[in-house]
């Protein structure tokens, strides 16, 4: 500056205004510039640090104040450095007692041993934020569901200072979640677990759910037809369709199924089949957005068992033929069909021959069989048209609608022939008869039980005549009837009213002329009817039964007369062959003569060829334990029955009684006296006594003597009368 010659700032001045004025103007500019550039920088900082500084305040004075969610502030470590009235609230901490807790002190024992708050705050510090669930213990020990946001803070210039930490008490948005949660898995496992199949369709024919049961009764692979599939597309692959039934069809009838359901607001239930094992009942609701609500439960079962008990209910248990209830019906179907169309009817009335000696001689077991026998042959016989029940017991009927008598004819053949041939079981047969009785539409009847009463008239009548198995109703059938119905229903109660008495024929050597016995006759003298011969009562009581309880009623009298009796004779008493039907019946002859006190010895049964020929095995079983008592057996009516000759052989019988029938014509038929000599020489050769039934005049009884016949009984030798006991002249023959 000395060289310059510049002594002072002033020089200095000069000096560079002289020689630098355009630099220094330019450095001047430049400055100024640079000035104001730097007041208007630390102005906007002041500004924006005054702004921040406010921010901070409110969004403190903000946070602090808000206390519908717990806000905090975490420094770098996880501690709290700030602590709102949200958190107080939800925690249970005030600010000073919150400040500086561990993050870890906000989780459960169990979740931080799971490092659960460690690995928040790494999440956050890596990704920025972190969110989850837990939960939460407050300052009194009880925990809550938390839901928090954890956050990473940072300076503007990227300086990590900490973490914001946002909770709230979702306690009871959880404990919604978990109820729902529950009644979803109730509903999911009520439809697992429904016995109806269950499917939703919405308003495009997507399927939206579907439970087991409905992929099992339509056999739809669960797999392949979830979710999404559509109706369309299901139908076409072949579900839903019947066997006789195109796809094309069920996929209408479904649409038309459900449309009447969002026209009718849902369809009550309504049955499918939808095959020969499948029968389903189904209900369609439809849902608001055009869809529907479908159910489908399988009553295939119901409805079996169902057709079972209508079957039970209309057909015969042990046979599985069609039962009365059936039967009628039928009939009465066919006489509308036959008023309509005109033709004729035929009602059938069908009860078998000696079943009861069946069932008694070899057991019901074995009568069963027989009759299933039978059904079996009568269905196999049967043809359209025609009708065959079972009404009960022995009893059948079968009805026809027929043109030609011809018809008629080969529909009773068949039947006649089903019943009658032979049935064998175990090797035994078992062989019964027949009596068919017919009505005929119009002519006999127009009602069905006018039909069925005559037919029943008809097959008593064809029961009742020897040789005879198939009768046609007459009218004059309905009076017999009647009477017959009448005199069954009096026999009932004619022993209890005194009607029934006991007349004693007395019966005599030949040889000696003394009296042997006397044999035990019934009458009945109705108070109304007076005397009924028992040729008219006999075979109603044989039919209904009440032979048995008479039959009884008839041997104890006459044990009991004979019981008083001073002489030996012997009473003898006849047996129906209805009788040896009863299981029981040597236990009553046994229990008779114990009761009684009549020595077996003066007590004869009297039988018929019929009764033993019936069940022979039976009958001959019953005769020896008879006989074994000491009891006599004679033989009655010989001559008029079948197989006589085998019937001697195969029993040792006491006497054999000559039929009236042939000692009526001995004095006008050499052959009938040729009879009477065969008989009585047959007699000797097997050491048989024999007596003659029905001597009237002397010329009788010389014939009889002549070819040495040993007794005899009849009016020659006196009517039937009191018992002896009553009489001076009994007493005085017993004598």
């Amino acid at each position: 500056m000395a060289e310059t010659g510049i002594r002072s700032l002033s020089d200095l001045f000069a000096h560079l205004t002289a020689n630098h004025l355009p630099e220094l103007i330019l450095v001047g500019v430049v400055t100024f510039c640079l000035t104001a550039a730097l007041v208007t920088v630390l102005a906007a900082r002041h500004r924006a640090r005054t702004a921040r500084l406010l921010t901070e305040r409110q969004y403190s004075r903000l946070l602090r104040g808000t206390s519908g969610y717990a806000i905090c502030m975490l420094d770098r470590e996880g501690r709290v450095a700030q602590w709102n009235a949200g958190a107080h609230a939800l925690l249970g901490y005030a600010e000073d007692e919150a400040f500086a807790l561990s993050f870890e002190h906000f989780f459960t024992v169990p979740d931080r041993a799971a490092g659960r708050p460690r690995k928040a705050l790494e999440e956050a510090s890596a990704q920025g934020i972190a969110t989850g669930i837990w939960q939460c213990p407050r300052r009194d020990g009880i925990e809550f569901w938390a839901a928090g946001t954890v956050e990473t803070l940072v300076e503007p210039d990227g300086t990590h200072i900490g973490f914001s930490l946002i909770t709230r008490d979702i306690t009871q948005l959880k404990n919604a979640e978990e109820a729902l949660a529950r009644k979803s898995q109730q509903l999911d496992t009520a439809l697992a677990h429904m016995t109806q199949g269950l499917c939703m369709f919405d308003g495009q024919e997507r399927l939206v759910l579907a439970n087991r049961a409905f992929y099992r009764i339509w056999s739809i692979p669960e797999a392949d037809w979830g979710a999404g599939c559509t109706l369309e597309a299901m139908t076409l692959a072949g579900f839903f369709s019947r066997g006789d039934q195109c796809r094309g069809e069920t996929l209408a009838m479904i649409r038309q199924s459900v449309q009447r359901a969002h026209e009718c607001g849902g369809t009550p239930s309504w049955t499918l089949e939808a095959g020969p094992d499948l029968i389903l009942a189904v209900t369609e609701q439809p849902v608001p957005d055009g869809g529907w609500i479908a159910t489908f439960e399988d009553i295939t079962a119901q409805r079996q068992g169902e057709a079972r008990i209508a079957h039970m209910a209309m057909h015969d248990a042990l046979t599985g033929l069609p039962n009365r209830a059936n039967f009628y019906q039928g009939v009465d179907d066919m006489i509308g069909e036959a008023g309509t169309a005109g033709g004729r009817l035929a009602v059938i009335a069908i009860d078998l021959d000696r079943f009861k000696e069946v069932n008694d001689t070899f057991g019901h077991a074995s009568g069963d069989i027989l009759l299933r026998t039978i059904a079996e042959r009568l269905t196999a016989a049967r043809r359209p048209g025609e009708a065959i029940a079972r009404l009960g017991g022995d009893e059948f009927a079968a009805a026809l609608r027929y043109d030609s008598r011809a018809d008629l004819n080969d529909f009773i053949a068949r039947i006649r022939a089903a019943i009658t041939a032979t049935v064998t079981e175990d090797g035994q047969p078992l062989t019964v008869g027949v009596s068919l009785g017919v009505a005929i539409y119009p002519q006999d009847g127009t009602i069905r039980q006018t039909l069925l009463n005559n037919a029943d008239l008809a097959m008593y009548r064809a029961k009742a005549t020897l040789g005879e198995s198939v009768c046609f109703f007459e009218p004059g059938m309905d009076e017999t009837a009647r009477q017959r119905r009448q005199i069954a229903n009096d026999l009932r109660h004619a022993v209890g009213r005194g009607e029934m008495s006991l007349l004693y024929q007395p019966q005599r050597s030949l040889r000696t002329g003394e009296l042997a016995g006397y044999e035990a006759l019934l009458r009945w003298r109705h108070p109304t009817r007076g005397f009924v011969s028992p040729a008219d009562f006999i075979p109603i009581a044989e039919e209904t039964g009440e032979i048995i309880a008479l039959g009884e009623w008839v041997l104890r009298q006459a044990c009991l007369e004979a019981r008083t009796w001073p002489g030996d004779e012997k009473v003898a008493v006849n047996l129906s062959p209805v009788q040896f039907l009863q299981p029981d019946l040597v236990e009553m002859v046994r229990a008779i003569l114990i009761e009684t006190g009549l020595p077996a010895r003066r007590l004869e049964l009297e039988i018929t060829e019929t009764a033993i020929i019936s069940d022979k095995l039976r009958a001959l079983h019953c005769l020896r334990q008879i006989k074994a008592m000491g009891v006599a057996v004679a033989i009655d009516d010989f001559g008029t029955g079948y197989s006589s000759l085998d019937t001697l052989q195969s029993f040792p019988f006491d006497r054999i009684k000559i039929d009236k029938s042939f000692l009526i014509r001995s004095e006008e038929s050499a052959q009938a006296r040729a009879i009477i000599r065969a008989v009585l020489a047959l007699g000797r050769s097997l050491e048989i006594p024999v007596l003659a039934e029905g001597v009237e005049t002397e010329n009788q009884l010389r014939v009889l003597e002549a070819e040495g016949c040993d007794e005899a009984q009849g009016f020659y030798f006196g009517r039937p009368e009191a018992p002896p006991s009553q009489t001076e002249r009994g007493q005085a023959s017993g004598g």
